[in-house]
């Protein structure tokens, strides 16, 4: 709490109402060095009557064990307590302390006369430690329980405000629970069902046209293949004409070739002397 002298903000107010019911609270005074000594009493006062009439239930330092009732009782007219916090250490007589340094003097961390930050170590950690963590569990801890099974439908009254069984409840809300399981269980189910159907048609119907394409390609590679051969018939035959004139062709060069032998012959006198007796004989 900030050390303003005079009343609680209404963020603080708001803040320890939401968390009453979730935790411990203990209102402390922040650097309460800032204001002086009656100002600081009053200020307690005026928290103090604040939080009863805004009904903010804060921690109450037990007195119901003889062993602690008398100091626990003396601790919860101290409160809020009020604090100073420092990270420096200063010498003081022979001792180093935790203190803050000011031109008029030096207050002390761990001075009972300076602030209660001793008073509130020793409450929390030193005398009610135990009880601090026997009230987590016993009162906040079960609240939230209670609130987080009331959220769920378990409820130890039934509506017209009759005791009822909590095993009941468990039973109610289990077998509703394994009923709405069950059901999409089988929703799941269908859909999947539904959605291997609907695979199995895509791909057949993938395969269908796989089928079809590969029909086509067959198809067309048979009528290139006819073409190829038409082809290669067609240049068979170029070739064998090609060879039955070339052979011709050389056969006739080959008889003009005999024929001019011949009229070179005849044209030489032996073939004039041979002509003559040829005559001669017929």
């Amino acid at each position: 709490i900030a050390p303003t002298g005079h009343s609680l903000k209404s963020l603080d107010l708001v803040t320890m109402k939401k968390l009453d019911s979730k935790v411990n609270i203990i209102p402390i005074i922040a650097k309460s060095d800032a204001i002086s000594k009656s100002e600081l009493t009053k200020f307690k006062i005026k928290i103090t009557s604040e939080l009863v009439s805004n009904g903010v239930q804060i921690y109450q330092f037990p007195t119901d064990d003889e062993s602690v009732a008398e100091i626990n009782g003396t601790m919860n007219a101290h409160l809020p307590f009020a604090v100073i916090g420092s990270t420096e250490e200063l010498k003081i007589g022979n001792k180093m302390m935790k203190a803050r340094q000011y031109p008029w003097g030096t207050v002390q961390v761990e001075n009972e006369a300076h602030c209660d930050f001793v008073k509130l170590r020793e409450m929390l950690i030193r005398v009610n430690m135990e009880d601090l963590r026997e009230q987590t569990h016993s009162r906040h801890y079960e609240l939230y329980r209670r609130c987080k099974l009331e959220e769920m439908g378990f409820k130890d009254t039934d509506p017209d405000s009759k005791p009822f069984s909590l095993q009941e409840t468990y039973e109610a809300k289990r077998n509703e629970f394994l009923g709405e399981l069950q059901k999409k269980e089988e929703e799941m189910r269908q859909m999947f069902v539904q959605r291997v159907k609907e695979k199995e048609a895509e791909l057949k119907e993938a395969e269908k046209e796989l089928h079809e394409k590969f029909d086509r390609l067959k198809k067309l590679h048979q009528d290139e293949k006819k073409k190829l051969e038409d082809k290669k018939k067609s240049l068979d035959d170029e070739v064998n004409a090609f060879k039955q004139r070339k052979t011709a062709a050389e056969l006739l060069q080959s008889q003009g070739s005999q024929a001019g032998a011949a009229s070179s012959s005849c044209s030489s006198p032996q073939g004039r002397a041979w002509r003559l007796r040829a005559g001669d004989q017929r």
